[in-house]
C-alpha cells in the first residue's frame, strides 16, 4: 500500500466516523460518546497527513505513533458502541474491521520507522569509529 492509498483510507475512515456520529442518539450519552469518537476517529487521518509532511525522521515516527494511538482509542469507542448496542452491531462491524486494519498498518509503519532510525544512528556511530 502506498501513501496515497493510506491517505484515502484514513480520510474515508474519518468520513465514516462522521456519519456514525450523526446517527448516534441525540441524548447525553450519544453526545459524550460522539464527541470522543469524532475526535479520535478524525484525528487518525489528520496525524497521518501531518506525518507525511514531517520535518525529520523523528518527527515522522512521533506523529505516526500519535496516529496509531488515536486509531487504538477509536477502536475502544467503537467497542463500547458495539458492546452496548447503542448502534446496531451490524452497522459497526465493517467500520471496526477497517479500524483494526488501519491500526495494524500504522503500528507496522511506526516499528519500521523506529528500526530505520536506530539503524541510521548506529551506522553513523560505526562510521565515526
Amino acid at each position: 500500500m502506498d501513501r496515497n492509498d493510506l491517505l484515502k483510507r484514513t480520510k474515508d475512515f474519518a468520513l465514516r466516523i462522521i456519519k456514525l456520529v450523526s446517527a448516534l442518539p441525540k441524548d447525553r450519552l450519544g453526545d459524550i460518546l460522539g464527541r470522543q469518537i469524532l475526535k479520535s476517529g478524525t484525528s487518525v487521518g489528520a496525524n497521518y497527513r501531518e506525518a507525511l509532511r514531517a520535518s525529520s525522521k523523528r518527527h515522522f515516527t512521533t506523529t505516526i505513533e500519535i496516529a496509531e494511538r488515536e486509531a487504538d482509542e477509536t477502536l475502544y469507542w467503537l467497542e463500547l458502541l458495539f458492546e452496548s448496542a447503542i448502534i446496531k452491531p451490524t452497522r459497526l462491524s465493517a467500520l471496526m474491521k477497517e479500524n483494526q486494519e488501519l491500526l495494524r498498518i500504522l503500528s507496522a509503519t511506526a516499528v519500521t520507522s523506529k528500526r530505520r532510525g536506530i539503524l541510521k544512528k548506529s551506522e553513523i556511530r560505526n562510521q565515526k569509529s
